[in-house]
């Protein structure tokens, strides 16, 4: 099966800048639609950003829009979220996934998840 790594988040002060990286495992990375999702302490999770498989269609949560960019590079089979701009109601652990179905944004239309990173915005 697909396995979903995810990397790059950390501690980032209000303001700054993280870039997360989602790196998937096998060769047919390139017929999946990819999306991250977060969730929060106590929270669902929920919606960010999703990417169709040529890359050429991106979907973001009103939330971040104009602030975070989903980009994929198939030749690596690698998934990418720059968020600029962080909050502190960023704060949550990122997912990325994997879609054979097209581009959801509900958790259920994702057919593999990663394990997840933390990403903490302090004020």
């Amino acid at each position: 099966q697909v396995q979903l790594v995810e990397s790059g988040g950390g501690l980032v002060l209000a303001g700054g800048s993280l870039r997360l990286s989602c790196a998937a495992s096998e060769l047919t990375f390139y017929n999946y639609c990819m999306a991250w999702f977060r969730q929060a302490p106590g929270k669902e999770r929920d919606f960010v950003a999703a990417i169709g498989w040529s890359g050429a269609r991106t979907y973001y949560a009103e939330s971040v829009k104009g602030r975070f960019t989903i980009s994929r590079d198939n030749g690596k089979n690698t998934m990418y979220l720059h968020m600029n701009s962080l909050k502190p109601d960023d704060t949550a652990v990122y997912y990325c996934a994997a879609s054979a179905q097209g581009v959801r944004k509900s958790p259920s239309g994702y057919d593999y998840w990663g394990q997840g990173t933390q990403v903490t915005v302090s004020s």
